[in-house]
């Protein structure tokens, strides 16, 4: 049994990945706003990323598995946005992380080999129009999680989940109609938009002791988009 904290898990792919972890029998610790009732078996603490401080949480003495999943999309005209997109972008998808891993480092490092995941986006690999702030709020994550990864191995392995757009809460408005699903579908090589239990299997993964040769990745779940040309 593992102890996996996860930081935004009431909803989405950090609940999947939940569900998973809690299925596997692994010891689950939830750090959010909301709660989840449906997740019956995890341990709700309430926390807010860019307010709290994790230190302040009941955690355990060791970490073996963490996953931080807040994020943000704003896909606007670069001309449209302002520099304080671009800050709070930063702030929520990077500087957040930042902050929480060096808050839990000392459980990390009490684990046997602690496995930390994160979470990019497929347009930091590829350039996509209206991406521009959170193209470079990712870009500071896969960085941060290469440099890292080379700093702790061999005891703490980080991996980088890279997802294309992926059916939940986060990426409601875009996928707000059956003809907005189908129509963003049709623009990936496998024909179909992303699940949050595409993406939370993969996570379980990385997770787990069947990954345990495996640091330093940025991997794509993006069903074909960042590799593959169709046309």
């Amino acid at each position: 049994m593992k102890n996996i904290l996860i930081i935004g898990g009431s909803s989405g792919i950090s609940a999947a990945t939940a569900q998973l972890c809690l299925d596997q029998g692994h010891k689950v610790f939830l750090a959010s706003r909301t709660r989840n009732e449906a997740l019956t078996g995890a341990v709700h603490l309430t926390f807010d990323v860019l307010t709290d401080a994790i230190e302040d949480l009941a955690l355990p003495d060791h970490i073996d598995g963490f996953v931080y999943a807040p994020g943000s999309i704003n896909l606007r005209p670069f001309k449209m946005l302002k520099a304080a997109t671009f800050e709070k972008d930063l702030e929520i998808n990077a500087l957040g992380l930042v902050k929480i891993v060096q808050g839990i480092l000392p459980k990390l490092l009490a684990a046997k080999q602690a496995s930390l995941v994160f979470y990019s986006t497929v347009a930091v690999g590829v350039g996509m129009p209206f991406h521009t702030s959170v193209a470079m709020a990712k870009g500071a994550v896969e960085g941060f999680a290469r440099a890292l990864a080379a700093e702790y191995a061999p005891q703490i392995r980080v991996n980088v989940v890279a997802p294309s757009l992926t059916h939940t809460p986060l990426a409601g408005r875009l996928l707000s109609s059956e003809e907005k699903i189908e129509k963003m579908g049709e623009r990936h090589p496998l024909k179909r938009v992303g699940t949050a239990l595409d993406i939370a299997q993969m996570t379980s993964f990385l997770l787990s002791d069947a990954s345990s040769w495996t640091t330093g990745q940025v991997l794509g779940v993006d069903g074909g988009l960042s590799k593959l040309n169709l046309s």
